[in-house]
């Protein structure tokens, strides 16, 4: 539990097995008030052992590991069941993929990837836990977009188009959750000393589909 007199907030952090939101899980779990329970949700739940290792082993009381793609209705809602009866304070949509290239040389099916996952699947995930978050009519949603959804990028044609998606969903969501005391905020990163270059889709050299 949190330090007497100090309130517990949960949070649920999408993308966690490596980044920004293994970062962030880490450094929210580590807390020295135990001020937050942590939900760290990751595709593959094998790829938890990197966050563990960084809070040397499990911290039971303020981080659990959850299961959870964005790409994958059914795993959203047992993830939602799973925090039924809890308090959700706030949600971190951070699951995203990169792809880099010549335009011409991105395979149709690896843009649809990128769109489900950076698009899609933050509409997905939002979708999940709002209805809660209105009821309760509190909230916080942060959503990590990037400097490619402010401006275009060279050889990141699809991956800032997703991101200018984000931009336009997340302004215009965050005007209508107001008055239920839902506060969205966008997060622009900028180059992020991360494995998401490493974990890149890339072109084959004759474009005919990715890795």
């Amino acid at each position: 539990a949190a330090l007497p007199g100090m309130e517990r907030s949960t949070v649920l952090i999408t993308g966690c097995s490596s980044g920004i939101g293994l970062g962030l899980a880490a450094r929210l779990a580590a807390d020295a008030a135990r001020r937050f329970k942590v939900y760290a949700t990751m595709r593959d739940l094998a790829k938890g052992g990197r966050l563990l290792e960084r809070l040397g082993g499990c911290c039971p009381n303020t981080l659990e590991l959850l299961q959870l793609d964005v790409t994958d209705p059914c795993s959203l809602a047992a993830a939602a069941q799973h925090l039924q009866g809890q308090q959700l304070d706030v949600l971190v949509c951070n699951a995203g993929v990169g792809l880099m290239g010549p335009l011409e040389t991105c395979s149709e099916q690896a843009m649809k990837t990128l769109f489900d996952v950076n698009v899609f699947g933050a509409v997905r995930t939002i979708q999940a836990f709002l209805p809660a978050m209105k009821s309760r009519r509190a909230g916080r949603i942060i959503v990590s977009s990037s400097i490619g959804g402010l401006q275009g990028l060279p050889f990141n044609a699809v991956y800032c188009a997703s991101k200018f998606a984000v931009e336009g969903l997340c302004e215009s969501l965050a005007i209508v959750l107001r008055p239920f005391n839902i506060h969205l905020t966008l997060v622009e990163c900028g180059p992020v000393r991360t494995g998401f270059l490493a974990n890149l889709q890339r072109p084959e050299p004759e474009g005919s589909e990715m890795r």
